[in-house]
């Protein structure tokens, strides 16, 4: 292979799964690790793999990183549309009559922007709540890759009330340590959404960069209520809740 040109060399290795050239090919010699190493490789494996644009390219300094994490990316939130009832969700606070799951568009609602999102869960007239932990390295999001590169969290929620009754909705989610010490939190405001709203479903989101070294978990936590106390299921909908980790 060494009487090979380097071009050559890059393309043949270029053809081998990742976890292979990191955990093998990178051992079998000098000439070997330093291709692995460099970007000329993973640039080529992004190409060919579709996961390159003017934008990524902008943004990328660590092309294996880059690499790794768009192969990875995916949402951490488990259930977040209601598919399996409350399953994955903890620390439920059920004020009212409780968390309850509907199917779209719903009463006085409309249907959801994605033909995907068939359900959303729907709050009562005293606050609820529900939360998820993610262990990020559980996800495969390893320790030095949080550290060093500290990637992109991403994350989104959708909320939306009915035509007919107000509602209150709040988000916060908090970037934890091993010992669950709280590293960097985005606490939204309570947003209020008036009666005679048009129902329309708004997307909230936030990014965390930066947050420096020891993230380990994100926690995900989000609730409302409706503003009349009306018995039964007046207050915010929420649906298509995600968390993810970004180049």
């Amino acid at each position: 292979m060494e009487s090979l040109p380097e071009a050559v060399l890059i393309r043949i290795l270029s053809s081998i799964p990742a976890v292979d050239l990191v955990l093998v090919c990178r051992l079998v010699c000098c000439q070997w690790k330093n291709l692995v190493d460099g970007a000329a490789l993973w640039i080529l494996k992004c190409q060919q793999e579709g996961l390159t644009g003017a934008e990524s390219e902008e943004n990328a300094e660590n092309w294996q990183n880059f690499y790794f994490l768009s192969k990875k990316r995916k949402n951490l939130i488990k259930n977040p549309c209601g598919e399996e009832d409350l399953q994955h969700w903890g620390e439920v606070e059920n004020g009212g009559d409780g968390w309850k799951i509907e199917e779209l568009p719903g009463d006085f609602g409309k249907e959801f922007p994605s033909e995907e999102v068939h359900k959303y869960f729907v709050t009562s007239y005293e606050w609820c709540r529900k939360a998820q932990v993610i262990d990020l390295r559980a996800e495969g999001y390893w320790e030095e890759l949080m550290d060093t590169t500290q990637p992109k969290v991403v994350v989104k929620d959708w909320y939306a009330g009915r035509s007919d009754a107000g509602c209150l909705y709040e988000l916060c989610v908090k970037l934890l340590s091993e010992n669950e010490d709280v590293l960097a939190e985005y606490r939204s405001e309570t947003i209020t959404i008036p009666q005679g709203n048009d129902a329309d479903w708004t997307e909230i989101s936030h990014t965390f960069s930066d947050y420096g070294p020891g993230v380990r978990y994100v926690r995900f936590e989000h609730g409302g209520q409706d503003t009349l106390f009306w018995k039964g299921w007046y207050g915010v909908r929420i649906t298509n809740s995600s968390v993810t980790v970004e180049p």
